[in-house]
This record gives structure tokens, C-alpha cells and sequence, in this order.
């Protein structure tokens, strides 16, 4: 189960998202320095223990109008080969000393246990409690025969999000993974929360919704992440 330490990260998480939100592309801030507060969010656990999986909603008060974006981020104790691009910095922890922190739509482990999230294979955990389940993170996936297992990932970013494409494993006989692989599953990370955002047209399959606070105080909800359909061969 995930497990939250109560102490501190220099840089914290919002001095390191301040930087780097302004490179992004689907980043609406025109050019100003964002004005940032962690508004919301939740966590899934990494089944070997490893990767810190953390799915954040932050929320720019710098302009007109504030905006909250979604970043999902993967904590790892070392860097992996090939993820520089990824990185969104270095952080000292207080308890397990360096982290490396990425984008995580790009680490694998944190697309898997996404995945395993929308096919019912994993519990969405509250954000600032250690071992804790959040109920109010709803996943919905229409399509059977899935399984959390996949076998590769692209991911590429836009002015509107990102998006995501996934091949599955299929489910064998007794449930577990057949090892066969699956159609390609899209799946959209939308990066500038709406509040009821719709989960799409026809071709939708599921959906991950979850909260987060306006500047008012009031509580929100709506998609953090969107199945926009299987991909054709």
C-alpha cells in the first residue's frame, strides 16, 4: 500500500512544476510565471515496491482565470536509461534522500498501474494518507479481456493533452494474463481539468474521474483520463 512520509522535499513539487509547467505545450500560461497551489489528486501503488505513483491536479492562479492542469508524476530512487527527456527534476526527500521525478505518462510502471486502474486491477490510494483507499476516484472500462499487462507504450504530447497509446495483454482462460497481445488502446491524459468534463463521443471505453479544489474552496470533479477507443491495426 502506498506509503506518504510526512517530511520534506527540497525542491518541493511546486517549486519544480513552476519551472517546468512554462515548457510544456499544452501550458496556457502566455508566457508568465505560473502562480501554483497543489489542489488535489491521488495515488496508485507500484505492485514491487519501487516507484512512487502520484497523479496531480495543480492549479495556475497567474492569469485571468485560473486554470488547474493534471500531472501525473513517478518518484524513482535512480534514473532509468533513456528517460531524460521525461525528467521534470531532482528532489532531496527528507527520509529516502534523492528522487528523480518524471512525467509519468512516460514511465512505464505508472502507465501500467493506470491501465490496471481502469480494468478494475488496482485501488486507487488517498493522496496524502499512507495506506489509505480513495472511493472517490472512479475508474469506468467498457471492454472485457484486458488485463494490466502490456507489452509497449507511445506517448505523445499536444496543446490539449496527452495521448497515449497502450497494447494489453489479453486475459486467458482463468483470468490471469494470456500473454497474447491485445488491440492497441488509446488513451487520452487531459492535461487542463474541467470540472463535469465529458468523457467524449461514441467511441469512449472508459474513464478515470476524480476531484479537486477551486480557489473558492468548493470540490470538483471531473476526467482526469479518458479511453478514446482501440486503435485499428
Amino acid at each position: 500500500m502506498a506509503v506518504v512520509h510526512r517530511t520534506t522535499m527540497t525542491p518541493t513539487k511546486r517549486e519544480l512544476l513552476g519551472s517546468w509547467l512554462p515548457t510544456r505545450p499544452w501550458y496556457r500560461g502566455g508566457g508568465r510565471a505560473p502562480e501554483l497551489s497543489l489542489t488535489g489528486g491521488f495515488r496508485l501503488d507500484d505492485p514491487q515496491g519501487e516507484v512512487g505513483i502520484e497523479f496531480i491536479a495543480v492549479t495556475d492562479a497567474s492569469g485571468d482565470r485560473p486554470v488547474t492542469y493534471h500531472v501525473p508524476l513517478s518518484y524513482r530512487g535512480a534514473p532509468p536509461a533513456g528517460a531524460d527527456e521525461a525528467l521534470v527534476g531532482t528532489s532531496e526527500h527528507g527520509v529516502l534522500g534523492r528522487r528523480w521525478i518524471y512525467d509519468g505518462v512516460h514511465d512505464p510502471v505508472l502507465v501500467a498501474q493506470l491501465v490496471a486502474l481502469l480494468t478494475g486491477d488496482a485501488e486507487p490510494q488517498a493522496q496524502s494518507l499512507s495506506d489509505t483507499p480513495d472511493p472517490s476516484v472512479v475508474s469506468h472500462f467498457a471492454e472485457a479481456g484486458r488485463t494490466g499487462a502490456f507489452a509497449s507504450l507511445t506517448a505523445s504530447d499536444g496543446p490539449d493533452g496527452t495521448d497515449l497509446l497502450v497494447r494489453t495483454a489479453l486475459a486467458g482462460a482463468a483470468g490471469g494474463a494470456s500473454g497474447e497481445p491485445g488491440r492497441p488502446l488509446a488513451l487520452r491524459v487531459n492535461r487542463m481539468l474541467q470540472a463535469d468534463q465529458d468523457a467524449g463521443g461514441p467511441e469512449t471505453l472508459g474513464h478515470v474521474t476524480a476531484g479537486w479544489s477551486l480557489p473558492d474552496g468548493t470540490t470538483v470533479r471531473g476526467r482526469y483520463v479518458v479511453v478514446s477507443g482501440a486503435a485499428a491495426e
